[in-house]
């Protein structure tokens, strides 16, 4: 029988959450956590080994991962040691990145309210430090000051000048902004998967056997550049694709002609825009990759087979499900 709780396990805030532990299988089902925003799922040993020990600098990515997911319609996903994995090796979001994304929910949480009407944060507190990747009040205050700053915001002159109970209104610059941050999202949504690697004849099976298949198995369609029909200059279709898609696999597999220029450059591109990369290599020539890249999180297969089910599984902990995984 499951045993009710009101603790959010991630955050250890009290009375702020929903959900149930059960003791048999030992794994929290998170219903609904202010803090932490979304629901989730995890075992009590990935809590108590992994999470609980993380700086709450750390919980606070894992909160972005989070809401991610949540935003992707992943409305309960399960936190495990792949996802604790990538984490580690991702940087917090830049300052500029977790303004955006406050001023998003405070446009959205204050929905209710009379376009123009100016209201307070107080209730909505939990839920502001978790969209803004935030773990005190300060770093809350910096973001809003920035915001209003920018015009995005603007601060009721007849109410408090500080804390939480300060009254604030987004302003027509800043829905604006808004609407150009939904617009990035809507790109966001793409199902569409961009392969970059050496593309040849011994590269062939990698690709049509393992990464192809990858990609189609988690929910996306993999495009390759090489094949699709155009009639621009290949430059600009290779930069407006990446554009387009969701994330970029990156397999830096070389040849005895040295590494593929390509492949770095369009791996470097996609990281510049925040498209997420994910990185893979064949065994035999991961001690070729280049000292820029080295340090991240390679997928490091033998076999075609191999790379297909690494592969997935890592679209799966690091993007989410596709939004092709349960269309036709």
């Amino acid at each position: 029988m499951t045993e009710p709780i009101q603790t959010c396990p991630i955050w250890g805030t009290r009375y702020e959450a929903e959900g149930s532990y059960d003791p048999e299988k030992k794994i929290y089902d998170v219903k609904e956590s202010k803090r932490a925003f979304a629901g989730y799922m995890i075992t009590e040993a990935m809590l108590d080994i992994f999470v609980k020990p993380m700086r709450d600098s750390g919980k606070a990515r894992l909160t972005t991962w989070l809401i991610d997911q949540w935003c992707r319609g992943n409305y309960k996903p399960q936190i495990t040691f792949r996802v604790y994995e990538e984490l580690r090796s991702k940087r917090p979001l830049p300052v500029h990145a977790r303004a955006d994304r406050l001023l998003r929910y405070i446009s959205w949480g204050t929905r209710s309210q009379s376009l123009g009407k100016f209201g307070h944060l107080q209730g909505i507190w939990d839920e502001i430090l978790a969209w803004s990747e935030s773990t005190e009040q300060l770093d809350v205050r910096y973001l809003l000051d920035y915001l209003e700053k920018k015009g995005w915001l603007e601060r009721d002159p007849f109410g408090p000048e500080f804390g939480r109970n300060v009254n604030w209104r987004v302003s027509v610059e800043g829905h604006t902004r808004v609407d150009e941050l939904q617009r990035e999202e809507d790109a966001l949504d793409s199902s569409q998967a961009f392969v970059a690697m050496w593309f040849h004849e011994s590269t062939k099976e990698a690709c049509e056997k393992g990464i192809e298949p990858a990609i189609g198995d988690a929910g996306y369609k993999p495009l390759r550049i090489d094949r699709k029909e155009h009639i621009n200059k290949i430059d600009d279709e290779i930069i407006a694709e990446i554009r387009r898609s969701r994330f970029l696999v990156a397999d830096f597999t070389q040849g005895k002609d040295g590494a593929r220029g390509g492949v770095y450059y369009e791996a470097g591109f996609a990281h510049g825009l925040g498209i997420p990369v994910i990185f893979t290599c064949r065994k035999d020539k991961v001690c070729a990759l280049h000292f820029d890249t080295n340090h991240y999180n390679h997928i490091v297969w033998t076999t075609p087979e191999e790379l297909r089910e690494s592969l997935k599984n890592r679209i799966l902990a690091v993007i989410g499900e596709g939004p092709e995984q349960h269309r036709g």
